[in-house]
């Protein structure tokens, strides 16, 4: 009998030669993460090595969460702050204009001397439509530049033309049909359209309300912006709770409203696998873990979770990681972070670590649980060499007491 164990011992050193990959896994260890990571900051980090993709690795603490920035949103400010009086209306090509001339008594240019007493002595010149050279004709005043003035730049100038032959002449212009000082809205809102701009500005959320507002939650839902060849996109409740990003909307713009429901995948040895909604607006490290199900008490090491992100360059360098390893045009590194769940600060840490969408949480396996996978390789040999079931329960008995910390001696 002692002549089969010696067999299963050499098969055992074999196995172990050729590394613990041979054993079924849910994920790659926890010393292997660490050890692979091209730049470190670990209170033990092992060697670092190039790998086929290099990737920072840090052990989350207190003190690097005020450096680590929340999810990226977006910004409108690059287009102008939310402060400040709202833009001009100007005039655009495609508009339609009305121009009405009074003057003082008749029998001037424009009122007739038998008009007889008329309220206002004015009259309402045929309605003009912006061409696309962008101007209009106006009666003795000729051509009149219209694109891109104001309605009393357009005024002044059609009032100074005909001030010499009308009766002390006063000129107004308004607006009949707007074309170009128009926004668009489009997407996931209740009622998308195109919406005259008002003359007293609208901003973001004027416009997307004048359209009838949002048809999904505002957790779920991005603003983009597209203003003369730029585009930015947003997360919707940062402009609710952010006033410098609920910009005045500018003639021309597209607001596109779109859905997308942020996600985080969670593997290892936790309750549930697999990708998981955020459905809130914000998700911190520790709602996502009970989101997949907690650690499994059996399986999970609960001082290795690890949490997989592409992280911005300028984090990392406030940190103080050394990033010379990685290519200075890379603004996103991928990262990884981990925190233990068996120190109880880590709980705390967990709580205020917000997740992003995409993010990836990996629960490793305890040491004790690739040990039982590994002797139960050793049962199969046990079973094959000698071909007695009591073999293998031996062997497997033996091999729980040691992953308890027991010394039990093997029997004959």
């Amino acid at each position: 009998m002692r002549s089969e164990y010696f067999k299963v011992l050499l098969f055992a050193q074999m196995v172990l030669l050729a590394g613990c990959d041979t054993l079924p896994r849910s994920g790659p260890d926890d010393s292997a993460i660490v050890k692979q990571a091209s730049a470190v900051v670990a209170e033990d980090p092992g060697a670092a090595q190039q790998v086929a993709i290099n990737y920072a690795f840090l052990d989350l603490s207190s003190n690097m969460l005020r450096y680590i920035d929340g999810p990226g949103m977006g910004s409108f400010t690059t287009f102008g702050g939310g402060r400040g009086g709202a833009p001009e209306i100007f005039v655009g090509v495609g508009d339609v204009v009305r121009v009405t001339v009074f003057e003082s008594s008749a029998g001037g240019l424009f009122i007739p001397a038998d008009a007889g007493s008329r309220p206002g002595n004015f009259v309402n010149l045929p309605d003009q439509t912006v061409e696309k050279n962008g101007f209009i004709n106006v009666p003795y005043a000729g051509l009149i530049k219209a694109n891109g003035r104001s309605l009393q730049q357009i005024a002044a100038e059609i009032q100074a033309k005909i001030e010499n032959r009308a009766i002390e002449p006063q000129v107004v212009v308004s607006f009949v049909d707007r074309v170009a000082t128009t926004a668009s809205v489009t997407g996931e809102v209740n009622s998308p359209g195109r919406f005259e701009i008002n003359e007293n500005g609208d901003r973001i959320l004027d416009i997307i309300a004048r359209a009838g507002g949002n048809s999904n939650p505002g957790y779920e839902s991005y603003i983009t912006l597209q203003r003369a060849g730029r585009t930015a996109r947003v997360y919707f409740n940062s402009i609710a709770e952010n006033p410098a990003e609920n910009i005045y909307v500018a003639p021309g713009d597209s607001i596109i409203v779109d859905q997308e429901q942020r996600a985080f995948q969670a593997f290892g040895a936790s309750g549930l696998s697999g990708e998981f909604k955020f459905d809130q607006e914000q998700l911190t490290l520790s709602q996502g873990v009970g989101k997949a199900g907690g650690l499994l008490d059996d399986q999970a090491d609960p001082g290795q979770v690890f949490i997989y992100r592409m992280e911005t360059r300028s984090t990392l360098e406030k940190i103080g990681l050394d990033m010379s390893t990685f290519d200075s045009r890379d603004q996103k590194i991928p990262t990884i972070y981990r925190t233990s769940f068996r120190d109880p600060s880590g709980f705390f840490v967990s709580q205020r670590f917000e997740l992003r969408d995409k993010d990836v949480i990996y629960i490793s396996n305890a040491d004790s649980v690739e040990l039982i996978k590994f002797l139960d390789v050793l049962n199969s040999v046990t079973s094959t060499v000698s071909g007695v079931s009591t073999d293998a329960r031996l062997t497997r008995n033996n091999a729980v007491s040691l992953s308890k910390g027991l010394n039990v001696d093997l029997v004959d």
